[in-house]
C-alpha cells in the first residue's frame, strides 16, 4: 500500500468504444471503491501504438505515460469485453508494451483483477482465461476470484448506464476486498 494509505488501482478498459459495457463497469466499481481505494481510469489505451520491437527503448510518449500509471498504482483491474472469443487487439497491444522491458516491467509482481461485461452469453470468459495466460508471462499475480463475467451486459445496467444488478455489485465490492488482501500479502516471488 502506498505511504499515504490510499490504495491506488489503475483501471483499464479493454475496449474503445465511447459507450462500452467495460467502460461502464470500471465507472461503477470507481463508485463502488472503499473510501481508502483510488481506482484511477486510464484514458491512453486509444494513443498507445501497434507494437513493434524496432521501438524498444525508444517508445512513444503514450507507452511511457501508461507505463507510468501502472507503476504508479498497487494493483491494475482490467475489465474486458471478449471479441472473436479473445482478448482485444488494442488491449493485448497496450499489455505487450507494458510487459517490457523484460524483468524489470511495471507489470512484474503487480497484483491484477479481472472482470469483464459482453452482450454474449459466456460473460468474456474466454478472454479473462487468455489475460490469465498473458500475465503468467509479465509475472504478474492475478487474483483468483470473485469472477466478475457480465453475459448479456444490457440487462445488468439502466437507462442511464448505471449498474444496478445487486449481485454484480456486491460482487464488485468482494473483489476489492480481496484484491486488498490479495496486494498486502505480498509474497509472490519472482524466479
Amino acid at each position: 500500500m502506498m505511504s499515504n494509505d490510499r490504495f491506488v488501482v489503475c483501471g483499464i478498459a479493454g475496449s474503445l468504444r465511447r459507450d462500452s459495457w467495460n467502460r461502464k463497469l470500471l465507472e461503477a466499481a470507481a463508485k463502488l471503491a472503499p473510501a481508502d481505494v483510488d481506482l484511477r481510469i486510464t484514458e491512453r489505451l486509444g494513443d498507445i501504438p501497434l507494437f513493434n520491437e524496432d521501438h524498444i527503448g525508444n517508445e512513444a510518449e503514450s507507452v511511457h505515460a501508461l507505463r507510468a500509471e501502472v507503476a504508479a498504482a498497487d494493483a491494475v483491474i482490467i475489465a474486458t469485453p471478449e471479441y472473436n472469443g479473445g482478448v482485444p487487439g488494442v488491449l493485448k497491444n497496450a499489455l505487450d508494451w507494458l510487459s517490457l522491458p523484460l524483468g524489470s516491467s511495471v507489470l512484474e509482481r503487480k497484483p491484477v483483477a479481472l472482470m469483464g461485461a459482453t452482450p454474449g452469453r459466456l460473460g468474456t470468459a474466454r478472454s479473462q482465461f487468455e489475460l490469465r495466460h498473458t500475465f503468467v508471462f509479465s509475472r504478474s499475480p492475478v487474483l483468483p476470484g470473485p469472477e466478475i463475467l457480465l453475459s448479456f451486459a444490457p440487462n445488468h445496467f439502466d437507462e442511464q448506464g448505471q449498474l444496478i444488478d445487486p449481485i454484480v455489485l456486491e460482487r464488485v465490492d468482494l473483489m476489492f476486498t480481496h484484491l486488498k488482501k490479495f496486494a498486502s500479502l505480498n509474497e509472490y516471488e519472482v524466479v
